[in-house]
C-alpha cells in the first residue's frame, strides 16, 4: 500500500509495478500528459504552420499555445524566445554550432565544468576546436561547490562563453549559476545553462539566473521524450544562422537566394513535433498544480531517509554534500568491493530501478576518483515506503555476494 497520492496519477506503475528510482535519467508521465498526446493525433493531427485548412489551423494554434505556456513556465519575455528541440542535447548542440563556432574567436576562452553532463561539455570541445578558443574547466570541492577564487580566476576579460548545469547529475547541488552569470556578463560573455536536472524540480526564471540561453527536456519533467526546450536570448537569436536549413524554417526560396522565417521558425526547420510540444504543456500545467514546494518536501524527506538507511553501513559512500537537503532528489553513492552494475542487477530483480555507471559524466567520475557509481533519483510518485524497500535491499548487497556474513 502506497501512502502517495500522486501515483495513481501514473499508468505505468498500474501496469508495471515497481520502485522507480531513475528519474533524473527520465521521468514517468502522469496519464493527463499521454491523454495530450493522444488527443492531438485524434482531433487536430496535421503539418502545423502549413495548412490553411481547419485541421492544420487547429494544431497551428494548439503549438503555439504550447510555447506561450513554456514561455510562461521559465519567465521569458516572449514566446519568439523559445524554441522546441528534441531534447536538451539538441538545444546545447544549436547554441555551440550556430552561436559559438560563428561569433568566439581564436585566442577566446569557454568555460564550463568539471562536473558536467556530456551534452554540456561536448559541444564546447567541438566549438574550441572549430574557433581556435581556449577550453577551461571550473573545479568544484568534493562536495560539488565553486569557491570565489575558482569563478574569478577562470572567468575575465578572455571569456567568450560559459555554460554550466543548473543541478549535478551526478552530485545533485545547485551551480551558484546566477554569481557566474554577473561575473561573465562583467566581461560581455555569454551565458548557457544547462536545465535538464532543476527544471522538473524548482522553480526557474532565466532573468534572475541571468542565463543568455537555458535548455531542458521534456521527459526529465514528465512531458514527452522526443521534445526539448531551448531559450535564447532574442538579441541573440536573431543574429545566429540556422542549425538546420530546409522546411518551414524559411520565409522565401528561389534558386539563387533563401530568406530564413523569423524566431523562432528560423530554429525549427521540417515537420516539428507539436503533438510534444502540447503534450508538454499538459506536463508543464501538471507540474504547477502539484507545486514545487510540495516536490521539494517531498523529495528532501525522502533523500534524507535514504541518508539515514545508508549510515548503518561503513562500507556505503555518498557522494557530494553531507547535507541531504542538498541533493535535490539525487543520491549517487559507491559500495566497497561491489560494481555499480552489479548493485543496480541485484536491485533489479527485487523490482527496484536505479542508475549506474558514470552517467554521461565521465570527467567528473575521473575527478572524483571513482570508476562510476549507483544512483538513486527520487521524484513526486515515490513515497517511504518506496525508500524503505530500497535502503532495506542495498543494505544487504554485500551479504547476496558473499562479501558479509
Amino acid at each position: 500500500m502506497t501512502d502517495n497520492k500522486y501515483r495513481a496519477d501514473f499508468p505505468i506503475f498500474e501496469k508495471h509495478p515497481c520502485v522507480y528510482l531513475d528519474s533524473a535519467a527520465t521521468a514517468q508521465r502522469p496519464r493527463v500528459v499521454i491523454e495530450a498526446e493522444k488527443e492531438f493525433y485524434e482531433t487536430m493531427n496535421a503539418n502545423p504552420l502549413r495548412g490553411l485548412y481547419d485541421l492544420s489551423v487547429k494544431a497551428t494554434e494548439a503549438y503555439e499555445r504550447s510555447r506561450e505556456e513554456t514561455a510562461s513556465f521559465i519567465g521569458a519575455e516572449s514566446p519568439d524566445e523559445i524554441i522546441f528541440t528534441r531534447n536538451t542535447t539538441e538545444s546545447l548542440n544549436l547554441v555551440a554550432y550556430s552561436y559559438a563556432m560563428n561569433f568566439i574567436k581564436p585566442g577566446d576562452e569557454i568555460v564550463t565544468t568539471v562536473m558536467e553532463h556530456h551534452s554540456n561539455m561536448l559541444p564546447w570541445q567541438a566549438a574550441a576546436e572549430k574557433t581556435g578558443a581556449k577550453l577551461l574547466y571550473l573545479e568544484p570541492d568534493e562536495e560539488g561547490n565553486f569557491s570565489d577564487d575558482e569563478i574569478v580566476t577562470k572567468i575575465n576579460d578572455r571569456t567568450a562563453l560559459v555554460a554550466v548545469g543548473h543541478v549535478s547529475n551526478v552530485m545533485g547541488c545547485v551551480n551558484p549559476v546566477k554569481k557566474i552569470a554577473e561575473r561573465a556578463h562583467r566581461y560581455g560573455a555569454v551565458v548557457v545553462v544547462d536545465g535538464a536536472q532543476s527544471t522538473p524540480h524548482m522553480q526557474v526564471d532565466i532573468k534572475q539566473l541571468g542565463a543568455d540561453f537555458f535548455a531542458f527536456s521534456g521527459h526529465k519533467l514528465m512531458g514527452p521524450m522526443g521534445v526539448g526546450v531551448l531559450y535564447g536570448r532574442r538579441d541573440l537569436l536573431e543574429k545566429m544562422p540556422p542549425f538546420l536549413t530546409g522546411g518551414e524554417m524559411i520565409e522565401s526560396v528561389t534558386l539563387k537566394k533563401t530568406v530564413y522565417a523569423a524566431i523562432p521558425h528560423k530554429f525549427e526547420a521540417g515537420t516539428v513535433n507539436a503533438a510534444g510540444a502540447f503534450a508538454l504543456a499538459a506536463a508543464i500545467r501538471y507540474l504547477k498544480a502539484v507545486g514545487f514546494d510540495e516536490i521539494r518536501q517531498t523529495e528532501d524527506r525522502l533523500v534524507e531517509l535514504i541518508f539515514e538507511g545508508f549510515a548503518k553501513s561503513s562500507h556505503i559512500h555518498i557522494l557530494g554534500s553531507k547535507d541531504p537537503k542538498m541533493h535535490n532528489g539525487i543520491v549517487s553513492f559507491t559500495m566497497d568491493d561491489v560494481h555499480p552494475h552489479d548493485i543496480s542487477s541485484i536491485l533489479d530483480a527485487d523490482g527496484i530501478n536505479i542508475r549506474a555507471g558514470h552517467h554521461c559524466a565521465q570527467p567528473l567520475m575521473e575527478y572524483l576518483k571513482v570508476g562510476s557509481t549507483a544512483r538513486a533519483s527520487v521524484y513526486l510518485y515515490n513515497d517511504e515506503e518506496d525508500i524503505q524497500k530500497f535502503v532495506e535491499k542495498t543494505l544487504k548487497v554485500r551479504r547476496w555476494l558473499g562479501l558479509e556474513s
